[in-house]
């Protein structure tokens, strides 16, 4: 099979007018002509790190959903089930992954759980990591977000990441703001990429003591404009990824809208497509072509590079999207999950006043990280939400048993009646609620509990739910239906006051310890720059001179 067009040469920096020869699945050869059609030829895109489950779609979907933006790889860590349903859950993304075409390379996932301050649905010790990576099915250690363990010699770390070394796999890492001697000491021990930089200064320490960094632009944390010089000091050092992918952003594009968006900022072509693609397939060894002969026949033809609009997408010499159709079906969905606490009471919830003052969290729009403050409870038999001052109660209930839920409060959410849930809450997936009254919550909460996962929104005028069966994180829905249902969820919240851009993505990282400043696990209120939990009511210092 012959293909035309101008050929976008990643390896020797130029376009010139080709023809691609395709042959059982491989690139045969690459010609050049004196004239070719207007589109261009170029590898296929790869993400150097994503999760899944963030788009709350399975393997299957999510790679129909990729493929139309040109998309032929993707680099994944399972960590979000994992947390949920330990090596069952990982071998479910990657047996549903085999059913289709798209390069899904998975890691074995480093922090499951998360952290000790919190409830896990499994835990996947140092000789698991080691079984995993010798039976080969993923690829690399996925990100070490236990920084500290690394660098204060935890042997349980240690212990995961010697088997990666052993097995002769990359270590992906995670340590935003580590410097100095605790970097040298995190990047010693084997750890070879970090996607958590949010200036060019952290950025360049990191590529200094070997590192390559990733360039994050998500649904969530958004560094590519800060990092995007990295491409001019560092290209060969520098991969694009997502990281976590909400199902309406990645209706709209994927590593293509990064490519775009870099190459209309004036950076040059070659090293943004390389960043995209080349680069990413070195360094995890993904066996996918750079449209070179003997290469697997991975390309994609395109309009224009500054506007990566994808006509096709071909995977192994297939072509598996054409204009607006994509060319393979995902198989049938099996559901697995984990859901073992029974309805909540409203009594439950009710937090009696011990008087004087309290720790709230303080949520930020756009933001992972969040602020704290202290405020005074009133007189009150009940501490109770302050709907006009932005105060909520925000509640945390362990899915995993059937244990007391933990109650605090919250500021940034806005809400001014109702209340919002969600089984999606990073990384421990417990379900997580924030509300203006008791009533609401609860019901919000029952909803998910009774459909096994899901996002729910009550109020008086009704109550709704988001379904989430496959774990309680994902839908078995493609990407299409699950934006629109997403997306209407969003809006009702918002109309129920919500200022926050993505409501619900907020509050799925409200319980994501590992980020400061303040959260909420099932355990109660985390500092997360003490790294411990601490008390709803904040003691009085004179408490001690009392008799």
């Amino acid at each position: 099979m012959n293909i035309a067009g101008k050929i976008i040469d990643v390896h020797k920096r130029r376009i010139y007018p080709g023809i691609v020869t395709i042959s059982a699945g491989k690139i045969e050869s690459v010609v050049e002509t004196g004239e070719s059609p207007g589109h261009f030829i170029m590898p296929g895109l790869a993400d150097a790190h994503v999760h899944i489950e963030s788009s709350m779609l399975v393997p299957s979907h999510f790679a129909v959903a990729a493929v139309r933006h040109g998309t032929v790889a993707v680099v994944t860590d399972p960590h979000e089930i994992a947390n949920v349903l330990g090596r069952e859950g990982v071998k479910f993304m990657l047996d549903n992954a085999e059913s289709v075409p798209l390069k899904m390379v998975f890691g074995a996932p480093s922090c499951v759980p998360a952290t000790s301050s919190e409830s896990a649905g499994a835990k996947i010790n140092s000789a698991e990591i080691k079984e995993m990576l010798l039976e080969g099915r993923v690829k690399f250690l996925a990100e070490m977000m236990n920084f500290p363990g690394v660098v204060y010699d935890d042997p349980e770390v240690h212990g995961k990441l010697k088997a990666a070394r052993e097995a002769g796999v990359p270590i992906d890492g995670h340590a935003p703001g580590l410097t100095g001697e605790e970097l040298k000491k995190y990047i010693g021990s084997g750890i070879s990429t970090d996607h958590e930089c949010t200036s060019i200064e952290e950025a360049l320490e990191k590529i200094s003591g070997g590192m390559k960094i990733l360039i994050r632009e998500g649904s969530a944390a958004k560094n590519l404009e800060t990092l995007a010089p990295l491409l001019t000091y560092h290209p060969g050092e520098v991969m694009l990824c997502t990281d976590d992918l909400h199902p309406e952003t990645l209706l709209g594009g994927h590593i293509n809208r990064l490519v775009a968006r870099l190459i209309t900022m004036g950076y040059d072509m070659f090293d943004v497509i390389r960043a995209a693609t080349l680069n990413t397939f070195n360094h995890y060894h993904i066996g996918a072509g750079t449209l070179k002969p003997g290469d697997p026949a991975d390309f994609i033809i395109i309009d224009d590079p500054s506007a990566m609009n994808v006509r096709q997408t071909w995977i192994d010499g297939q072509c598996v999207y054409d204009g607006d159709k994509t060319l393979f079906t995902p198989g049938e969905v099996v559901k697995i999950n984990k859901f073992k606490c029974t309805r909540l009471l409203q009594d439950e919830i009710r937090v009696i006043n011990e008087g004087g003052r309290i720790n709230v969290i303080v949520a930020v729009n756009g933001e992972l990280t969040t602020e704290a403050e202290i405020l005074r409870t009133g007189e009150d038999e009940f501490v109770l939400p302050r709907p006009e001052e932005d105060l909520l109660k925000i509640v945390v209930k362990e899915r995993y048993n059937d244990k007391p839920p933990a109650v605090g409060f919250i500021k940034g959410f806005g809400l001014k009646r109702g209340a919002m849930a969600s089984s999606v809450a990073h990384d421990s997936h417990n379900i997580i609620a924030v509300g203006t009254n008791d009533r609401d919550i609860v019901t919000a909460i029952n909803l998910i509990i009774d459909a096994g996962g899901g996002m729910s929104v009550a109020s008086d005028d009704g109550a709704e739910i988001l379904k989430l069966p496959v774990a309680g994180i994902m839908s078995d829905l493609p990407v299409t239906a699950m934006a629109s249902r997403y997306e209407k969820l969003s809006e009702t919240v918002k109309a129920l006051g919500s200022r926050l851009d993505a409501p619900f993505m907020t509050l799925s990282f409200m319980a994501l310890l590992v980020i400061p400043k303040l959260k909420m696990s099932d355990r109660g209120l985390f500092d997360g720059v003490a790294f411990r939990h601490i008390p709803l009511f904040v003691p009085n210092p004179y408490d001690k001179y009392r008799t």
